[in-house]
C-alpha cells in the first residue's frame, strides 16, 4: 500500500536499535547476485532500519540521490530505496538526519525535496509491467524516500558493451515497443522521464524491458518549460533540456531515438548542444544502411530531429509507424507537424 504514514516504531526506539545493531542478519537478500557495497559519501550504513526496511547495501548514488538495496521486514522481499540527498545542497548529520549545507541552499533543498515527494506520489499511481513499480514513499530523517520493487536483470549498457553496439534489429524490435508502451502510460499520467538512456533501461530474464531511475522525472503539461533540478545526460538529452526550453513527450522520444542509435553503434549521438552549433550527425538511414530496415532507421532519424516539432509528438505516432508493414512505412515516411499542416493550408498546397 502506498502511503506516507509515520513509522510503526518511534524515532528514538529506531535510533537506539540502529546504534546497537552490529552485523547483517541472514536473509534471502544474501543469495542475490548484486554489486559489492559502493562507497558513497553520506550513505546510510548496512543494517539501518528505515521504517520497515532494513538497508542491506548501497547500490549507487548520483547528484540528487542515493540508492540502496533493502529488505522489507514485513513482506520478507528485497526492495530498492531511493533517498533524496543532493550532494551539493545537503549532508547527513549524526549518521541519520539530512540537513542543508547552508542558509543559501536551504530553499533549493526544500523545493527539490517537495518535488521529489510529489513525483514519488505521482509515480506510485503508475502500474505498468514496463515501468519500475513504486510501492511506498515517505518522509524521514528530514528527507524523502521512494521504495521500488526489486527486479533481477541487467541494464542495456551491458548488452551494448557485450555486442560492441551492433544489436540486431530483432533485439531492438523486441525491447523498444514494450518500453514505448510503458512510456506512453507514464505520459498519460503527465509525467516525463527526462533521462532515458541505456543505463536506465533494464532487461529482465527473457528480455522484458523495464524503465528505471526517475531522478529527473517531472510532472509537466505539454509545452511547458523545463523546471526543477537541471539533470540531463549529454548525447541523450535534446536541445530543449540544455536550454530549459519547452518540454513534452517529444523530449523523451528524442532520448528513445538516441538510445536505439546507441544500440546500433555503441555510442550516443553527439550532444544536442554541439549539434545546435554544427550538426555533424550522419543520418541513420545513411550510416546504418544495409544493416537495418529503412523503416527502423527512418524512425531513429525522426526521433533525433533537432527541431522538436519535427519529431513524433507522442508515443503512439512512433509506435504506429514502427508497426506498419514495409510497404506502408515507405508510403508514410515520418514528417513534421509543420509538414502535415502545410498540406492543409493554402500556402502549403501544390498547384493542381
Amino acid at each position: 500500500m502506498v502511503a506516507a504514514a509515520p513509522a510503526e516504531i518511534t524515532n528514538e526506539r529506531r535510533r537506539n536499535y540502529n546504534q546497537r545493531w552490529k552485523a547483517p542478519r541472514p536473509s534471502d537478500i544474501a543469495d542475490l547476485k548484486l554489486p559489492d557495497v559502493m562507497k558513497i559519501t553520506n550513505a546510510l550504513p548496512p543494517g539501518y532500519l528505515l521504517h520497515q526496511y532494513r538497508i542491506a547495501k548501497t547500490l549507487g548514488g548520483g547528484g540528487f540521490s542515493i540508492v540502496y538495496l533493502a529488505h522489507d521486514t514485513q513482506s520478507r522481499k528485497p526492495v530498492v530505496i531511493k533517498e533524496y540527498l543532493p550532494g551539493k545542497q545537503a549532508t547527513r548529520r549524526d549518521g541519520e538526519t539530512v540537513e542543508s549545507l547552508s542558509a543559501e541552499s536551504h530553499t533549493t533543498f526544500n523545493t527539490g525535496m517537495k518535488r521529489f515527494f510529489d513525483e514519488a506520489a505521482a509515480l506510485a499511481k503508475v502500474n505498468h509491467p514496463n515501468i519500475v513499480r513504486v510501492t511506498d514513499f515517505f518522509r524521514e530523517n528530514n528527507t524523502v524516500y521512494m521504495v521500488m520493487k526489486y527486479e533481477d536483470g541487467k541494464d542495456l549498457r551491458w548488452y551494448i558493451k557485450r555486442h560492441d553496439g551492433r544489436m540486431t534489429e530483432k533485439f531492438i524490435r523486441t525491447v523498444f515497443p514494450p518500453l514505448l508502451a510503458g512510456l506512453r502510460e507514464l505520459h498519460s499520467h503527465h509525467i516525463l522521464h527526462l533521462d532515458i538512456k541505456p543505463a536506465n533501461v533494464y532487461l529482465r530474464p527473457g528480455g522484458s524491458p523495464l524503465l528505471l531511475d526517475f531522478g529527473a522525472a517531472q510532472s509537466a503539461n505539454v509545452g511547458e518549460r523545463h523546471a526543477g533540478p537541471h539533470t540531463l545526460t549529454r548525447g541523450f538529452a535534446p536541445i530543449e533540456q540544455h536550454t530549459r526550453g519547452h518540454i513534452g513527450p517529444w523530449t523523451d522520444l528524442y532520448a528513445i531515438g538516441a538510445t536505439i542509435y546507441a544500440c546500433m553503434c555503441g555510442n550516443a549521438p553527439p550532444p544536442a548542444i554541439n549539434r545546435a552549433e554544427q550538426d555533424g550527425l550522419k543520418p541513420a538511414v545513411r550510416r546504418f544502411a544495409g544493416r537495418y530496415t529503412r523503416q527502423l532507421l527512418e524512425a531513429v532519424d525522426w526521433c533525433l530531429q533537432m527541431d522538436q516539432v519535427a519529431r513524433p509528438q507522442k508515443v503512439d505516432e512512433l509506435l504506429d509507424f514502427l508497426n506498419k508493414t514495409p510497404e506502408e512505412a515507405a508510403a508514410a515516411a515520418p514528417e513534421s507537424i509543420i509538414g502535415r499542416l502545410g498540406r492543409r493550408l493554402p500556402w502549403g498546397r501544390k498547384p493542381g
